[in-house]
Order: structure tokens, then sequence, then C-alpha cells
């Protein structure tokens, strides 16, 4: 009966072009009763429903950037200079922002394409054998004959939950020059979205032009200033920014003035989201003005102090959003009053997954596998209310392996179907 109900609900909404709203099957689960005898049988059966309508729904992305090989050690605590210490834990695998956001989508179901470069050596072999077989098309990455693939030293300090990156670029570096206008019209070809991670940016600029000529979404990670990265910003319709970046780029006094900037600033954008690791995220989202009856003026600075009082407030033991009224987002100015220049939409602040100590192994790429989950769920159209907490979950869930992929969960993951 069960699987009859969850199989008749998905069919509903494929039938209608409602397949984002999977989401809403996992809840039919957990409704009913355990009793039933066939109960673990409809599961599983469900969850071969849902991985057979996902595969005619999988959406091509498009990411370009870094890959690397990572070098992995888990100690103690960090060494002091000149001291010898041993690994609790070491891993060798594949890294690199884009690799890793990539194949955080592909375990959600989507079907992404890599632009990057790597050397025909040991290690590129092994980098491009690991996105393969995670689902990702490293067919456009250009292989640099006689070159050698970036690689990156990652120390895991158990001690303080922190990690250390000494990061080696490949050579030699990529170059625009190396992709033809057909590889990129192919590279291009049915995409539902481009990502850029902010590096290799001479190559991504070229890559932006034509997405948004032929109006692709793009989406920037915003980690750190970088040589033209404020020329690719203005491409961007979604950024992901690091906590210290919006700050940095604006010279703003504060988070909330900072994202205003930012949002002013840059035309296209739709949303801005600033990760603050353990303390969530917050976002910006831009709204059609319209002929809305939302015309509240609103100081972004009392905005997010309120939200964040909330947050301190509340007692969710699951990633949760909260959300400002829509309204005109401002400053106050010296004098009292608001500054001219808003932004119509509102502020959001989403809450980080509680992850208990003894299960947080390493932060390595919790960034990526929270970018992956936004990029998903801008191809299915997911609100920020289930976009945020998706990505929360994914990226808590990649804490509790070492390294930045092995934790990242498949789309039929008890922990993150609830939100496809």
């Amino acid at each position: 009966m069960l699987l009859q109900l969850i199989v008749s609900s998905v069919q509903w909404q494929v039938d209608r072009k409602y397949s984002p709203s999977l989401f809403a099957i996992p809840h039919l689960l957990a409704n009913s009763s355990a009793a039933e005898p066939s109960f673990k049988e409809d599961i599983d059966a469900c969850k071969v429903a849902i991985s057979s309508f996902a595969l005619s729904e999988r959406h091509i992305v498009v990411g370009c950037g870094t890959v690397s090989l990572d070098y992995l050690a888990k100690v103690a605590s960090f060494p002091q200079p000149d001291e010898k210490i041993r690994a609790i834990d070491s891993q060798v695998q594949g890294g690199g922002n884009v690799g890793n956001a990539l194949t955080a989508g592909a375990r959600l179901g989507l079907k992404p394409r890599l632009i990057s470069k790597v050397g025909n050596d040991a290690s590129g072999n092994r980098i491009i054998a690991e996105l393969e077989a995670a689902g990702v098309d490293t067919s456009y990455v250009v292989i640099a004959d006689g070159g050698n693939s970036p690689f990156t030293y990652v120390i895991v300090d158990q001690e303080k939950n922190t990690r250390t990156c000494i990061h080696t670029p490949g050579q030699p570096l990529m170059e625009p020059n190396e992709l033809s206008s057909s590889t990129i019209t192919a590279l291009l070809s049915g995409a539902k979205l481009v990502y850029f991670d902010g590096r290799l940016t001479d190559t991504a600029l070229l890559i932006a032009n034509e997405a948004s000529q032929q109006k692709l979404p793009i989406l920037v990670d915003a980690e750190r200033k970088r040589d033209h990265l404020d020329e690719l910003l203005t491409f961007a319709n979604y950024i992901v920014a690091s906590a210290k970046f919006p700050q940095a780029w604006t010279g703003s006094s504060s988070l909330a003035s900072a994202l205003l900037s930012m949002a002013i600033r840059l035309e296209k954008l739709t949303f801005l989201i600033v990760t603050l690791g353990s303390s969530g995220c917050v976002m910006l989202e831009k709204l059609d003005y319209g002929n809305s009856d939302h015309n509240e003026v609103m100081d972004v600075n009392l905005l997010l102090k309120s939200l964040q009082k909330e947050a301190t407030q509340s007692n969710h033991r699951h990633p949760v959003v909260l959300s400002s009224k829509v309204g005109k987002l401002t400053l106050t100015s010296p004098g009292g009053g608001f500054t001219e220049k808003f932004v119509y939409g509102r502020l959001l602040l989403g809450m980080a997954e509680s992850i208990p100590p003894e299960e947080l192994v390493d932060t390595t790429g919790a960034g990526d596998a929270f970018i992956g989950a936004i990029i998903y769920s801008i191809c299915v159209g997911l609100p920020p209310e289930k976009m945020l907490p998706l990505g929360a979950v994914v990226a808590g869930a990649n804490c509790r392996a070492l390294g930045a992929r092995d934790g990242l969960p498949l789309r039929d993951d008890a922990r993150v179907c609830a939100f496809l």
C-alpha cells in the first residue's frame, strides 16, 4: 500500500512537471507506521522509484576552475615549529573547489561537465578517474603534456576542528587560447547553469561571456579577492561568498551593509549567500519590485541583528531558515532617515546543522559541498526555504568523513532526500 502511494505521488508530480517536489515523498515514509511488515521493502522500492524518475530529470551543469589531488593528514593538534608528530588518519583523494562542488552535484542527480587543466602525470590520471567515477564529464579537461597536476597538503587539526591547506598550482597554467570557440559551444550546449570557482579567471571570463550571451544563469564562488574576479562577478546571477569576502570587496563596515552594497553594484544578481561555518549562512534575495504592496523601508543591519537574535532563541534540532519581511532594503543615514539607494527583497538566515563533537571529522570541502547543493537547488527550482537547509545538510554530511568528497551524500540518502 505504501509503495503504491509513493509511486502514485511520484508519477503525479512527474506528469505535471513537478519533479522538484520529490522532497514530499520522504514525509510519506516518516508518517507511515513502521509496524507494517513490508515497510523496509517499501522504503527500498521507494529509493529505486526516486532514482528512476530522477535519471530522466538530470540537468547538465558546467563547472570551471581548479582541481587537485589532496594529501590529507589528521593530527591530534597542529604541530609546533620544528616538531615531529604522527598522523591519526591519512587519505589521498581528489580535491579542488570546482571538482568537489560538481561531485556533490552529481551525487544529488545532476550531470556535471568540467573545464579545468591537469598534467599528463599519475596525479592527473587519478584526479580524472575519480571525477569520472563520480559521474562528472571530464572530456573538456585540458591535459598538459609534460606538465604537473595541482596538489594540496591538508593538515586536519582534531583539537581545534580546523584544516590548513598548502596548495601547489599545476604547471603550465591554463590559458584561454587553449579553448576553441567550438569547444566552448559544445561545453555549454544544453547546460542549465554555469559555475565558476573564482580561479582560472582569464578562461572563466571567456566562458562567462559566451554563457551570458546565451542567457545561461551563472554562479560564482567568491572566496577571496583574485585577479579579474571583479569582472567575473559582473556576470553573476548568483554568488556564494566566504564570510570575509563581502566586507573585503566593498570596504563596508558590517556584513549586512556589504551585502547591500554588492546587491546594488551587481545588477544581474538574483541572490547572494555568505557562508559562516557553524553559524550557518546569510542570504540577500533580490525580488522583482513590480507593483508590489510591500513598500516598507528596512535597515539591513537591524534586520540581520533581528534574525540573529531570533536564531539564538530558537530550539530547532535541524537546519531551518528565518526570513525577514519583503521590502526596500537600505541603510540608515548618519543624520537619521534612510539612504536613497535600496534593493527590493529580503534577508534570510540559514542555520547550520548541529554536528555532535564525536561525529565531526573534517571540515575540508564543506563550503564546496554547500555550493554543490545550491547548484542543484537552482537547477530544480527549490525556494530558499528548501535550498539553504539542503546545503546545510549536505555540508554537514561531508564533515563526517576525512577529505572533501568521501562524506558527500547520494540523493537517496535519508538525510537529504526530504529536500530534493
